[in-house]
């Protein structure tokens, strides 16, 4: 592995960073995340129309740019830095990789250009807590997460030459703004349950959606019920959804990693430049050694995420089980490697808590004012740990998944 960025990923780092510093200061991102999309619908053209972000990691055939995961990740990097609200992750990141996988040719053809363009946003709509476990991150997939043909979720049927689809989902990243929607649902009752993906439009008949109040405002959620909706299948009836589910995990894993490693390294950036400022009993803080040490921790653990985060982006459509080649029902790791995505998740997660925490601490008594911009970060890294984690349920599955235990072990 190159662990040199080439000269276009350094451009599109760069670029994006001056963009984003310019418009994305912690006013901007409270305002944008107060609206009712949730975001700046001028911002999100700039990043769509100008940088082409949802475009990145899609093929040139559907109007992408045709790079990899890598530059894609490099991206979501910046974004997290500032915590800028957007559809990035749920359109490019969990919507983008499952149509890819799944869609007919009709279906790519139509959607994919619009996603590229940024005209189309889109979410993926599987309850909140079931989240982790439908993309194989924390659990197999293959289990009841979407109902297992029992009462509960969403329930699918045909209907003439369609499907109509019914129930709730709750903690749909996005899905009060998207204008379409993946609904994961199951079908054929209890005897002959499987579970699907549909498009539905985000002005469907019969689909109510109301924003919900999250921890993180800038990671905005919502309620979907489906009362008796005009859905379509998503792909052919009898693909494998669930090995889809899970090559698109270890791609949105690795971007989200990457965001992680981005707000932890610029809180940990404005904590020394505050300790540097402040003083006390005549010198400045960060010129004590428990000072310090502390930063020096925090340093360590945010450098060595990013490494992870860099691996797995770079793994992800290379490395069986990622995105491209798609990833087993089992999830198991192939003999050449192994779905990275999830440890490398579980160590930026920890590294931007941990920064967040310690930039609250240090800043003092300003810290510990909800106004202050360390509690925007520290909020970002809570709410992505409820919504994609915890920490030690990604590494649990991972080592479960590498067969690194006996049974008796791991049920200990």
């Amino acid at each position: 592995m190159d662990t040199d960025l080439t000269a276009e990923q350094d451009g599109i780092r760069r670029t994006l960073r001056d963009l984003l510093r310019e418009r994305c200061g912690p006013a901007e991102v409270r305002a944008a995340a107060g609206t009712p999309a949730g975001h700046d619908p001028a911002l999100w053209t700039a990043l769509a129309g100008q940088l082409g972000l949802p475009g990145l990691a899609l093929p040139e055939e559907y109007g992408g740019v045709g790079c990899s995961v890598t530059e894609l990740a490099l991206a979501c990097e910046e974004t997290g830095r500032f915590l800028a609200p957007s559809p990035l992750l749920a359109t490019a990141g969990l919507v983008a990789p499952l149509l890819l996988a799944l869609g007919t040719r009709a279906q790519r053809a139509e959607l994919l250009p619009r996603i590229a363009s940024g005209a189309l946003t889109a979410a993926l709509a599987v309850s909140g807590p079931c989240l982790t476990t439908a993309l194989a991150l924390t659990g197999d997939n293959a289990g009841e997460w979407a109902g297992g043909g029992r009462a509960g979720g969403v329930q699918a049927r045909r209907a003439g030459e369609g499907w109509r689809l019914y129930g709730q989902v709750d903690q749909v990243l996005d899905g009060h703004s998207a204008k379409l929607l993946v609904v994961a649902a199951h079908a054929g009752g209890f005897a002959r349950s499987r579970t699907l993906l549909f498009l539905v439009s985000g002005d469907a008949e019969g689909l109510v959606r109301v924003r919900q109040t999250a921890l993180d405002q800038t990671r905005p959620q919502a309620r979907l019920q489906l009362r008796d909706v005009a859905a379509a299948l998503l792909g052919e009836d009898g693909a494998d959804v669930l090995g889809a589910l899970a090559g698109a995990g270890d791609t949105v894993a690795s971007l989200l990693a990457c965001e992680a490693v981005g707000a932890a390294d610029e809180v940990l950036g404005r904590t020394v430049g505050h300790v540097r400022r402040r003083e006390q009993f005549g010198r400045p803080i960060g010129s004590f050694q428990a000072v310090q040490h502390r930063l020096a921790d925090v340093y360590v653990q945010v450098q060595a995420a990013r490494s992870a985060a860099y691996y797995a982006a770079w793994a992800a459509p290379r490395v069986p089980g990622g995105a491209v080649r798609g990833a087993s029902r089992e999830g198991r790791w192939p003999e050449t490697g192994g779905r990275v995505g999830a440890l490398a998740l579980a160590q930026a997660l920890e590294a931007a808590r941990c920064a967040a925490a310690e930039g609250i601490q240090l800043h003092g008594g300003t810290g510990f004012t909800w106004e202050h911009e360390a509690h925007l970060y520290f909020k970002r890294a809570s709410g992505d740990e409820l919504l994609f984690g915890p920490a030690h349920r990604l590494r649990a599955h991972a080592a479960r998944a590498a067969q690194l235990f006996t049974d008796r072990e791991a049920r200990v």
